[in-house]
């Protein structure tokens, strides 16, 4: 048998059940986490690389390559993506 498809309501931390406030945190580090990793492979830097330009140590650029996000803070994602270059925003929308 066939499960249902369920269309996405566009956050998947929502879709999970997390209340609208964690599924809105979730989504917003899960993004920033997304970018930087980008911007790391977009400037072909190394972890080593990575950790200077961040002023982090190695171990932690791993953490965020390897998508650990309950180790980072939105505080502290916001503050990497300003030192990568990453000029972060967030789009308000009404309910």
């Amino acid at each position: 048998m066939k499960e249902p498809i369920t269309e996405s309501g566009g956050n998947v931390f929502a879709d999970l059940g997390f209340s609208a406030e964690e599924s809105t945190l979730l989504q917003l580090r899960a993004d920033l986490m997304a970018s930087l990793r980008q911007a790391i492979e977009a400037h072909g830097w190394t972890q080593a690389d990575a950790a200077v330009a961040m002023g982090i140590g190695q171990p932690r650029v791993s953490d965020l390559m390897r998508g650990k996000w309950d180790k980072f803070s939105l505080d502290m994602l916001v503050a990497l993506a300003v030192r990568v270059g990453l000029h972060p925003r967030m789009a308000l929308e009404a309910a």
